[in-house]
């Protein structure tokens, strides 16, 4: 796999002298620390990846499959401690609800560079040649059509579990499409191909960083911009009636814990909010587990080893907090 850019994931690069007066204490390290393992590969190297950092540190980590949003019911009672990328454009409402409850707690961005948007492989500008101007794809809607949609175009949307960040674009734009949730990630990329493979129609939510855009042609329709005025103000945009009619907003990916994480495991808690992940690392790794079938344990050790002496200054670091 591709060498990965030596980053200082958060930490200063020079080794942090420990003062045994401050240093944070390890707290239960027999016991496991579950992180929460969700329904995306780039997740899951998230959570691969901070798991592997808090085991160098002397943790035992468990991963746990969890919903995106039960997960929060779970890691408000206690029963997970963390989940490790968290995107604002679809935080889901459980995470609201127990954030606001003090049960689980943001401790900062993982600092992933992403955007979220409405993507189309572009053969479809052969279709429909005003693309990737938004006007010009509700013109040409029916050539998006499917079975299931006539005479409205088809919104490959994301996951149902996942929010409906598309359709709820569209629906506010006044779109003539109709969203239909996909059963998965692996489903995305299966419709990606097909249409690809085939030239067959497709217009689909979607997000980077993610390793089809690297194996695969595609543009993002031009949506007017996400700004804040968009979702605060109903007379800002194209529809006078409704806010969020426009595109994503900046989406700030981000890293929550259980409110009992830092008196259990005071330096585990530290750590997890020094971590973060450049977003070429964690495309590179993606490519290799998803493009070529690589082991992704295998993949995040190579991680692990290219990056050791950053995350050794790191540990240290959040030792001495």
């Amino acid at each position: 796999m591709k060498m990965f850019r030596k980053v200082a994931i958060g930490a200063a690069t020079a080794v942090v002298a420990i003062s045994a007066a401050h240093a944070a204490e390890m707290g239960a390290s027999d016991k496991a620390i579950k992180l929460a393992m969700n329904e995306w590969t780039g997740q899951h190297l998230s959570t691969k990846v901070g798991g592997a950092i808090l085991e160098r540190a002397g943790y035992n980590v468990e991963y746990v499959t969890a919903g995106y949003g039960p997960q929060f019911i779970a890691m408000a009672e206690g029963d997970l401690h963390a989940t490790l990328e968290i995107w604002t454009s679809n935080a889901p409402g459980q995470f609201t609800e127990a954030a606001a409850a003090g049960s689980v707690i943001d401790i900062g961005s993982l600092e992933l560079e992403a955007r979220e948007g409405v993507l189309y492989p572009v053969h479809m500008k052969e279709m429909c040649p005003g693309l990737p101007s938004w006007e010009a794809l509700n013109a040409c809607a029916a050539k998006f059509a499917s079975v299931e949609t006539l005479p409205k175009g088809r919104l490959l949307d994301y996951p149902a579990d996942w929010g409906s960040p598309g359709k709820d674009r569209f629906d506010a734009m006044g779109m003539d499409f109709t969203a239909v949730p996909a059963g998965s990630e692996g489903a995305l990329i299966t419709e990606l191909e097909a249409s690809i493979a085939k030239k067959t129609p497709l217009l689909m939510t979607f997000w980077q960083p993610h390793w089809a855009l690297a194996e695969y042609d595609t543009e993002w329709v031009a949506l007017p911009a996400g700004t804040d005025e968009c979702y605060s103000d109903a007379s800002w945009g194209v529809n006078p009636d409704m806010t969020g009619d426009c595109d994503f907003s900046p989406t700030r990916i981000f890293k929550v814990t259980w409110s009992g994480m830092a008196d259990t495991w005071p330096m585990a808690n530290e750590l997890l909010k020094l971590y973060t992940l450049d977003a070429n690392d964690q495309q590179n790794m993606m490519a290799a587990v998803d493009g070529r079938g690589e082991d992704i344990d295998k993949v995040v050790a190579a991680y692990m080893d290219a990056n050791a002496a950053a995350i050794d200054s790191m540990i240290a670091k959040a030792k001495a907090m």
